[in-house]
């Protein structure tokens, strides 16, 4: 089934060059890049974005990371994205992300009190059309 995902590669793996790579990754795996583009998060994205998780103890620091520096959004589409752009990243924690992942072989833990791990991608068809609307319009 062909499916659209938001993939963001945030502020770490724009600063540390990853850019490319990253996006060549996704193209590997033969899905296609409908979208993309490059800017500074607006603090109101960021809220829509991360709306679920308001008040719990990560928010902040995680809006004030994505804040840091441009963010790459892209709107990538394929059969079944969304769990394979998924699989492509890695777990959430990049100590423990499976080597061959984006997290595995890019990220590490920076010791900081928000994981910098390189990339977002949609858990959910219905959250892929939320945040593509919220980063596309």
């Amino acid at each position: 089934m062909t499916e659209r995902t938001l993939v963001l590669i945030k502020p770490d793996g724009v600063q540390r060059g990853l850019t490319g790579e990253i996006l060549r990754r996704i193209e590997a795996k033969a899905y296609v890049i409908a979208q993309l583009t490059k800017s500074d998060a607006a603090p109101d994205q960021l809220a829509a974005h991360y709306a679920e998780h308001e008040g719990k103890p990560f928010y902040q620091p995680l809006v004030d990371f994505m804040l840091s520096g441009p963010i790459v959004a892209a709107v990538v589409e394929g059969n079944d994205v969304i769990k394979g752009f998924r699989s492509l990243a890695g777990q959430t924690d990049p100590t423990t992300a499976a080597p061959g992942t984006i997290r595995g072989d890019l990220g590490r833990d920076w010791g900081e009190k928000v994981q910098k791990n390189l990339v977002h991608g949609s858990d959910s068809v219905e959250s892929a059309e939320r945040e593509i609307s919220i980063w596309f319009g």
